[in-house]
């Protein structure tokens, strides 16, 4: 079944309290993102090397460790992303919820680390101009 989402909407609107429901899962993926990453980052000299050497028939005892990272890291990434889910940041584990604002959308921001979602920002803005929700909507 083809997915049309992109193509008739702008995607999923998330409620305050649907976006709270999801953290418990995005706390899971993202952790596992940063862990894989830290094995690529851990990796990538040894992966450049062999990599130059690729047309001497070069590899590497890291490449089968380099390659899982980059396939969990991606199905972790694409799983947040069929939730509806923007991510902004790895490192920061930051993540925006579309959100219907006044009539607007804006995002809903959170980050690893958080205990739930509590600022918001303007879609055309990020993470330095977010606003807290407490006393709005």
């Amino acid at each position: 079944m083809a997915d049309d989402r992109d193509e008739e909407s702008p995607g999923r609107v998330f409620s305050l309290f649907e976006a709270n429901q999801l953290i418990p899962q995005l706390q899971t993926h993202l952790e596992t993102v940063k862990q894989f990453k830290s094995v690529l980052v851990q990796t990538r000299d040894e992966v450049r090397k062999a990599a130059e050497q690729a047309l001497y028939g070069g590899g590497t005892p890291v490449g089968p460790q380099y390659v899982v990272s980059l396939q969990t890291i991606s199905s972790n990434l694409h799983a947040i992303h069929e939730l509806g889910v923007h991510v902004k940041d790895i490192d920061l584990g930051l993540c925006d919820f579309p959100h219907a604002r006044d009539g607007r959308i804006v995002y809903l921001c959170w980050k690893l680390g958080e205990t739930e979602v509590r600022w918001w920002h303007e879609v055309t803005h990020g993470y330095k101009d977010r606003c807290p929700l407490e006393g709005s909507t």
